[in-house]
């Protein structure tokens, strides 16, 4: 007991919440990144500008976005993946993009209040929109200028949360949403609160309504029916928790590692030890995944790692956050779930069919196909589904291929269901998404290039040279590919000048046009024009071309999910994220401590983590998809879930355009 006790009170002094804990110098994470570096308290601190590798690059170096071909028109023609799909080349699960969309909210949050309104035209003309938009536009408002930038000086945009890998996306940035989290009373004394995080008695995340007052629940982002019911949506420490199921998903394992951690240690500790020690870990864990799996899965590889370096700035740079690390072309525009026959009553099957997901009998299985759009704001789903089920799925199959092309789930129909009158709201979108389901376009492709021209970057060219590269002279020398020429007879507005004339999977052997192995297999596409030709013919010059395009099309370096320009920012960004880090995992001795006194770990992997607080089983490395799916696994659903998920496809609304949350 004495011993106990002594190391309870060694892990409150490291872990006690205390800003002149911090100053003093005993090791405290605290909740918004402050005095992390004892030397400048500021550095990664939630509300601080983001850094920038290169210069900025306004119109007039002030604020003025630059002009350049219509975002729309350049997705038409490059992102637009006409419903094939192409995969990792090195068979990386969907845990890659859905790991690094958890991981992006645990690192920055630009500041979401709207700043001016430019939207993106849309051309009804074009021949080659498939898509009818009764808003005319894409709406899009500029992220406000950091203060007093823009004016006197190049304008500037803050982070809103630390740039650290901290696990705030599980705990929140500020005292007062992370008291609503925690399953004591609210009456702001944090030492009364017990060690557990808020979740629901089957171990889901709470929604706005858990405490009573919906008013009062932390922010959260809502989106599609979520606008008009605000109190359905989960409350978590990032406000983006709710936008797609597997976001949400993650999201509540951590919160149950989180519970489960504070349920191994030893009731005698004080419930403020076991929530400090609990939130330690489960940081370190993320951090751990991050660089032990995450990284080497995608192909980064990274300078040894020595020693923290407080000399080092760990602060997200705005080239990262707003062209490197949008991956949104590796985003499926569905998600397949397979579980076992009996899992789910008829009733519920039925209520799956009539919210627009496919059920099919596959042996002794089931195989739900869950449209991307269904997925978006509908945390009842996941609930019906269960936990379990989903991030078992992440891991059955690849992810989309790093390239630029985008599926128009998210290209097109983003936050999106079909209109009223729909049929068969289940063949709105799969095999492809069907443009007559829907009556507005949010392309997040097209505003991915918007977001880079708001927030100033560099060209194309000059952010190569800022990250040490050579700049590029010709497109062919982008892509590789032979020719930078448009085929005698083919325009860029002709819709078949990006037909699919060949396919290879990942052993280079030709997939038939059209089969069924060419939803499932193929890795390598050639259309009927060169990406080279289709960006010469858009920009004219490599000097014109925006960064975020040229950067996609870029051919990749093998092993690898990213061409150079892509990997030389990740690289340099997650370098500074460890080295700056006084918190990181590897130096940390509060976590010898806890594992030496309690026997937690926190060297846990993806498929640890599940099988531990899901009880579902998953292959070894859970990024790396295996060669053949195994069968599936998950915990019975209730009816009423599946009823309240019905209602929720049927009222779900056109959400206001989110402009790419990031």
């Amino acid at each position: 007991m004495r011993r106990i006790l002594l190391a309870a009170i060694a892990l409150v002094s490291l872990c006690a919440p205390s800003s002149a804990a911090s100053q003093s110098g005993l090791g405290v994470r605290t909740l918004d990144g402050s005095g992390n570096n004892l030397l400048r308290s500021d550095l990664g601190r939630a509300g601080m500008p983001y850094l920038r590798v290169a210069a900025p690059n306004y119109a007039e170096g002030r604020g003025s976005m630059v002009g350049g071909p219509s975002p729309r028109y350049v997705s038409n023609r490059i992102f637009n993946d006409v419903g094939q799909n192409l995969f990792s080349e090195n068979d990386v699960s969907q845990w890659g993009w859905a790991w690094g969309q958890f991981l992006d909210h645990d690192l920055g949050l630009r500041d979401e209040r709207p700043a001016e309104n430019v939207s993106i035209p849309f051309d009804k003309a074009d021949r080659l929109e498939q898509f009818r938009n009764d808003l005319g536009v894409i709406d899009f408002a500029r992220t406000p200028a950091a203060p007093d930038t823009g004016v006197d000086s190049p304008r500037q945009q803050l982070n809103t949360v630390s740039s650290y890998i901290d696990a705030s996306n599980v705990y929140g940035v500020d005292k007062t949403r992370l008291e609503w989290l925690r399953t004591g009373p609210l009456d702001g004394s944090m030492a009364d609160n017990r060690a557990d995080l808020l979740l629901t008695r089957d171990g889901y995340l709470p929604r706005a309504g858990a405490r009573g007052n919906v008013a009062e629940a932390p922010k959260m982002d809502l989106f599609g029916g979520q606008v008009g019911r605000p109190a359905e949506a989960v409350v978590a420490g990032d406000v983006r928790a709710n936008e797609n199921i597997a976001l949400t998903a993650i999201h509540t394992l951590f919160a149950r590692e989180h519970n489960r951690i504070v349920a191994a240690l030893p009731r005698s500790l004080p419930a403020e030890t076991k929530f400090q020690i609990a939130r330690r870990v489960v940081g370190a864990e993320i951090q751990y995944i991050t660089y032990k799996q995450f990284l080497p899965a995608l192909g980064v590889r990274l300078d040894p790692y020595r020693s923290y370096d407080p000399t080092v700035n760990p602060g997200l740079s705005n080239e990262f956050a707003v062209v490197g690390y949008r991956a949104h072309s590796m985003i499926h525009g569905e998600f397949d779930v397979t579980v076992k026959a009996g899992t789910f009553p008829q009733e519920v099957l039925n209520g799956f069919r009539g919210a627009g997901i496919t059920v099919k009998a596959a042996g002794g299985n089931v195989k739900l196909t869950v449209p991307l759009d269904l997925a978006f704001g509908n945390p009842a789903l996941l609930h019906t589904i269960g936990v379990g089920a989903i991030l078992k799925s992440l891991a059955s199959e690849r992810e989309y291929k790093n390239d630029e092309q985008i599926d128009n789930s998210l290209r097109s129909v983003l936050f999106q269901v079909p209109k009223p009158g729909v049929a068969n709201p289940a063949a709105c979108g799969s095999p492809v998404v069907n443009p007559d389901c829907f009556r507005g376009v949010q392309d997040l492709g097209a505003i991915d290039i918007q977001r880079g021209r708001d927030h100033g970057m560099p060209s194309y060219n000059e952010l190569r040279r800022a990250y040490g590269l050579p700049p590029k002279r010709s497109f062919t020398a982008i892509t590789g590919e032979a020719t930078g020429r448009l085929p005698l007879g083919i325009s860029i507005d002709d819709p078949h000048s990006l037909d699919f004339v060949r396919l290879r999977d990942a052993d280079g052997n030709i997939v038939p046009l059209g089969s069924n192995n060419a939803r499932e297999d193929a890795v390598v596409g050639i259309r009927r024009t060169t990406l080279a030709a289709r960006l010469k013919a858009i920009y004219g010059s490599v000097d014109k071309l925006d960064a975020f395009v040229g950067m996609l099309a870029e051919r990749h370096v093998p092993g690898t999910e990213f061409g150079r320009l892509q990997l030389a920012i990740w690289k340099k960004q997650f370098e500074a994220l460890r080295d700056g880090d006084r918190f990181f995992y590897v130096d940390d001795p509060a976590l010898a401590t806890i594992k030496q006194q309690y026997g937690i770990d926190y060297r846990r992997t993806i498929a640890g983590l599940i099988r531990a607080d899901t009880g579902a089983s998953v292959q070894a490395d859970a990024f790396k998809a295996p060669l053949e799916s195994t069968t599936a696994t998950a915990a019975p659903a209730s009816v009423a879930a599946v009823a309240h998920c019905t209602s929720d496809r049927k009222s779900h609304g056109l959400l206001s355009p989110t402009s790419g949350r990031s």
